[in-house]
């Protein structure tokens, strides 16, 4: 039953959907097989479209408000459910989006020509804020041995121990390496950060899609000082295009100051109604379907894992511990990271994310979306292969 609900394959073309009608845009090719905006291509839980359905039944969109209890419960609820963890309702604020709010946050909570440390490689979007803020991007590569990412502790240290670095900027778990940080991990990063007087923002969106036995823990478990968790139910029920996120900011004035700026400088404080709708129904209703989503995309990371191992075996995959996202090593291919996607593009017809995106430590990688069916993987993997093989002939 899970795998034909994922199995099923919807047509997305002429919905004006960024990873299949505007494919050109990133790779320079229309009619490619896309594997590279972080969606999905799985229809989300029937209890959201029919949430959608009744609300839409009442044919007045008028401003929203999101600061009520049926929002904030289904928040907490979520927390306690799936990550054992109490929040205080207090703490939760509306954001547009997770990029919004850590844009804000490093606005609120640094200033102009500040470091922001992230650890690389990184999602694109933390080198886009920072910069466009004026804040320097302080790069705090990770560890890669054996498949296997960590924290360079004693480097990341020393970058925190410098008077301008004021904010770390986590991404947990990681985008693209598909790390889940330890309890022991995220301990030491806020000793680090309190010992530096650093603030700290965690990027979330990825916390629910997690390998099976993996744990998320969610900062507040462990600390309430000089931090704040920025996500959404976006990225796990598919629904970004609904507009709707979250931040917890457990100091009163932090969080003040991010509601002055929402509200009164950009005007951004009547929420989306149907991402309110879908969010809380997600939360409060459809538990199991992430347990299922979970399960499905653990069997791709294993026809991904088989395949390589068949077909493909000088590609590699990074050892996955959460996220839709597969972050293949193809250091051991004789050819440069332009002529791979070159061929990837013109001979596979496949667009797969170069790991360049995510900084230089990510040069010798590629990011591959597994959160569709796996007729489409199959299909995506067999055009990887193609690609490699007219290399191959051409080397």
């Amino acid at each position: 039953m899970v795998k034909n609900k994922f199995d099923k394959v919807t047509n997305r073309l002429g919905t004006f959907c960024t990873q299949w009608d505007y494919i050109e845009d990133r790779f320079g090719e229309k009619k490619l097989l896309p594997f590279s905006v972080s969606d999905t291509d799985f229809s989300v839980p029937v209890e959201i479209t029919d949430s959608l359905k009744k609300r839409m039944e009442h044919d007045i969109f008028g401003y929203t408000r999101w600061n009520h209890h049926t929002f904030k419960d289904a928040v907490l609820h979520w927390y306690d459910s799936r990550f054992h963890c109490q929040l205080n309702s207090d703490w939760l604020v509306y954001s547009p989006s997770v990029i919004y709010s850590i844009s804000q946050l490093i606005n609120s909570q640094s200033q102009e020509g500040d470091g922001v440390l992230i650890q690389t490689p990184a999602y694109d979007a933390f080198y886009k804020t920072i910069n466009a803020n004026n804040r320097q991007v302080i790069e705090n590569p990770l560890s890669y041995e054996n498949g296997h990412y960590e924290i360079d502790f004693a480097l990341l240290d020393t970058q925190l121990a410098v008077p301008t670095t004021k904010i770390l900027l986590l991404c947990s778990p990681h985008n693209p390496t598909g790390r889940v940080w330890r309890k022991e991990e995220l301990e030491q990063l806020i000793e680090l950060c309190h010992k530096h007087h650093v603030f700290l923002i965690s990027d979330d969106i990825h916390m629910d899609v997690l390998r099976q036995g993996q744990q998320h823990i969610p900062l507040t478990e462990l600390s309430t000082n000089k931090m704040a968790i920025c996500t959404s139910a976006s990225k796990t029920f598919n629904i970004p295009g609904l507009i709707f996120s979250y931040v917890i900011i457990p100091d009163p004035a932090v969080r003040e100051t991010f509601l002055r700026q929402l509200k009164e400088k950009d005007g951004l404080s009547s929420s989306s109604i149907f991402g309110m709708y879908a969010t809380v129904e997600a939360y409060n209703h459809c538990n199991y379907w992430v347990d299922e989503l979970n399960e499905y995309i653990d069997s791709n990371f294993t026809v991904v894992e088989d395949y390589l191992e068949t077909h493909l075996p000088t590609i590699t995959l990074a050892h996955s511990e959460a996220t839709y996202l597969a972050w293949l090593d193809v250091s051991q291919l004789p050819y440069t990271s332009e002529q791979l996607q070159q061929a990837l593009i013109t001979i596979g017809k496949v667009a797969i994310m170069p790991g360049a995106t995510y900084g230089t430590t990510g040069e010798h990688f590629l990011r591959l979306n597994l959160g569709c069916s796996q007729t489409k993987l199959l299909d995506g993997l067999s055009r990887l292969k193609k690609a490699v093989d007219y290399l191959n002939t051409q080397h």
